[in-house]
């Protein structure tokens, strides 16, 4: 059962959150225990409700009012859950893309991991927001096999459901043969196959390919390929496999690799947190031995820390 952490708060009262969420923003030291409580414990649906409330009560922009409030990372977490999931994406692909430096990571996250009806939507909110086409502007900020397989991503054409076992050896026969010659055409074939297959259809594809080569396809491309061209189709491959797995292994790498990777592990648990985070939460414990509530406890501090806790949801036994 995939299960997020965050659901719709029972008694719903936009009016009277956005009341509080005005008075806790106009105090001279802004209440943001009020925030924490108001924000993390609404579903993203309810949290435009209170915009909407917000914005007729005080004739001012929500967002803006945060933005103007707080600082940092706590108020990356505060903004970021005030998004639809949609513009959510479209906002971190906007700046991966053009920031100073191109983030590949955040392409990769998003790219890899989202449905054909949710890239639809953050490129319908991408321009909506930017006035920009996301396809071209990855066109222009990458470059390589990896901007090709971010471009066959960023289509949403995969297949939906459909599985064949008789094309999953011809295809698991390609891949391996991508995986020996590596030359452009074979990289071409390896990223159509991983791009456009169903889910259904690749998990058959991959232990077909395991049968031909004795080797998991993961380890197979690790060995033939390097770059940010590996590490997405690892992603591809992460994500058909078990999507809390991947993103729990991205967020021990953003909190361990980088001494906590702050727009990362911000990322994953407001994108996820409605879909997957319980799952995600599981998997962490499961893979790395100490609760992800823990390992944030251990590397975050201050309201910032309670904010990601909160959206975590972590149990008394997490401590």
């Amino acid at each position: 059962q995939i299960q997020g952490t965050i659901f719709p708060a029972p008694n719903f009262n936009p009016i009277m959150d956005a009341q509080l969420l005005g008075g806790a923003l106009q105090r001279i030291s802004c209440e943001k225990d009020v925030l924490i409580d108001i924000l993390t414990q609404r579903c993203n649906s309810q949290r435009l409700m209170i915009a909407e409330a917000y914005r007729d009560m005080y004739g001012r922009d929500l967002i803006t009012d945060l933005k103007e409030n707080l600082s940092h990372h706590f108020k990356e977490v505060m903004v970021g859950l005030m998004y639809p999931p949609a513009s959510y994406d479209a906002h971190e692909l906007w700046h991966a893309l053009k920031g100073v430096d191109t983030e590949e990571k955040c392409l990769i996250d998003i790219l890899a991991s989202r449905s054909n009806m949710e890239i639809f939507q953050m490129k319908e909110a991408y321009l909506m927001e930017y006035n920009n086409d996301l396809q071209q502007d990855i066109d222009s900020e990458t470059s390589g096999h990896f901007r090709d397989t971010l471009m066959n991503l960023a289509q949403g054409t995969r297949m939906e459901g459909y599985a064949d076992p008789s094309t999953a050896v011809q295809d698991a026969m390609i891949l391996w043969e991508a995986c020996q010659q590596k030359t452009g055409e074979h990289k071409n074939m390896l990223q159509m196959i991983l791009c456009n297959k169903s889910y259904q259809q690749l998990w058959m594809v991959f232990q077909e390919f395991q049968n031909i080569s004795g080797q998991d396809i993961v380890d197979a491309i690790n060995e033939c390929y390097d770059g940010y061209f590996q590490e997405l189709l690892v992603a591809i491959v992460l994500c058909v496999r078990d999507k809390p797995s991947y993103f729990a292994y991205r967020l021990y790498n953003a909190i361990h690799d980088f001494g906590f990777h702050n727009k990362t592990v911000i990322r994953i648990l407001i994108a996820r947190s409605e879909i997957d985070l319980m799952n995600i939460r599981q998997r962490y414990k499961e893979r790395y031995g100490k609760s992800l509530f823990h390992d944030i406890k251990h590397f975050a501090s201050g309201h910032y820390e309670s904010a990601l806790l909160a959206i975590c949801a972590g149990d008394a036994e997490d401590y």
